[in-house]
């Protein structure tokens, strides 16, 4: 089978029994289990599908239920294929149809105002009742900010805010945006510990509704405001700028208009602080499942992509810290915790949603953890005085 034969060549640690749709049994790699992980193909098309683009059809066909893991979980193979994986190319065949896949998608993909809404509103419109079965009871669906692997996903969270308002050295009164807002509790948090007028922002219906909500109900529609615009659609001056896992969404035709528009939001003395999922690797394709299924219009940037256009845009690197594996214990935690309330999400959707959302946030967790993805947190300003000359004060 050739498949198995490719599968023999990719797997140098451990391994797993793969059983074909004809239930023949083959030994890939080395397993070191007395009972290893078995792989069942139920469906003789993933024979061949499986060869040519595992990258797309693994996940659809764990969704679809034709692939069925035993003998371990989801992400105990996750793990052990990543891991033997890294950061290579599948096969030569997955290369070149991501390549022709991601090239028709840059040509095609115009993420304007009004596509940019229905993107958002594919992934976040989905179901505030879902959020809050995975996420934190602040609904903060970013990277946390593990100082202990073992802190609990509130805790981690909590010290994300806390990091990310000591880099902005907020003072009181001052004028802040956010830039993709979620459900808001950043927005509050600064408003609240900073005593400062923020602004927040989102193309999310349900998020907006969620953030107005919430801040009549504690009582801060008085500094807290948040509305439903587009970055680009905003005029008027901020002494501090936030933007938390909204980059992705961007595109990258878009970035050198997003970075100018943070120049011209930002004010001569202001600091802007953008967080974002990124590669550590050169440019390269966005993965083909994560594209059709999750978030449609979402790139995650290697490094030289986003330092080119905040150059152009005349704004200055301040800062630069590179967070590597938070997302894989944030990821760990939210699929957990959809894991534990797996019959709420089917009732609310159905089993097949399940398995995708389960896919979805198992191997973004390994990709944190064995590939290519970091998250950048970049401090930008207009000149060298915006911030203190050290570190000390976010510590």
């Amino acid at each position: 089978m050739q498949l198995a034969r490719f599968l023999n060549k990719l797997f140098k640690k451990d391994g797993f029994i793969l059983i074909d749709a004809n239930l023949k049994k083959y030994i890939i790699g080395s397993p070191e289990n007395q009972n290893p992980i078995k792989i069942k193909l139920l469906d003789k098309k993933l024979h061949y599908k499986l060869l040519l683009r595992p990258d797309l059809y693994f996940g659809e066909a764990y969704s679809d239920g034709t692939v069925v893991i035993e003998d371990g979980s989801l992400t105990d193979f996750l793990d052990l294929a990543l891991m033997n994986i890294g950061r290579s190319e599948l096969n030569f065949f997955s290369q070149m149809l991501n390549k022709f896949s991601g090239t028709y998608r840059y040509l095609t993909n115009f993420n304007f105002i009004k596509k940019s809404k229905m993107n958002v509103a594919h992934h976040y419109d989905l179901s505030n009742d879902l959020y809050d079965l995975f996420l934190d009871p602040k609904k903060q669906y970013s990277c946390a900010y593990f100082k202990n692997e073992n802190d609990s996903l509130e805790t981690a969270q909590n010290n994300k805010i806390k990091h990310i308002i000591k880099k902005l050295n907020i003072k009181p009164n001052q004028k802040v945006l956010d830039i993709g807002c979620g459900w808001g509790s950043l927005a509050i948090d600064i408003a609240k510990s900073a005593k400062c007028e923020v602004t927040g922002i989102t193309l999310s219906e349900n998020q907006f509704n969620y953030c107005i909500n919430k801040a009549k109900k504690l009582n801060l529609e008085n500094q807290v405001s948040f509305k439903l615009i587009d970055y680009r659609e905003l005029n008027e001056k901020f002494d501090r700028i936030v933007s938390i896992g909204m980059f992705e969404h961007v595109g990258r035709k878009f970035y050198k208009n997003y970075f100018k528009q943070v120049e011209k939001l930002l004010s001569k003395d202001g600091i802007s602080l953008i967080q974002t999922i990124g590669s550590v690797k050169p440019p390269r394709d966005p993965h083909p499942w994560i594209t059709k299924y999750i978030f449609p219009g979402g790139y995650t940037p290697s490094l030289s992509e986003v330092t080119g256009p905040i150059e152009r845009a005349g704004l200055i690197v301040s800062d630069i810290e590179v967070l590597r594996m938070h997302y894989s214990y944030t990821l760990r935690h939210w699929k957990e915790n959809c894991i534990a309330n797996k019959e709420k999400i089917i009732q609310m959707f159905d089993e097949k949603f399940f398995r995708m959302w389960e896919f979805y946030l198992a191997s973004c967790e390994s990709a944190f953890k064995w590939g290519d993805q970091v998250v950048y947190q970049f401090q930008l300003t207009k000149n060298y005085t915006s911030t203190p000359t050290t570190r000390d004060y976010i510590y």
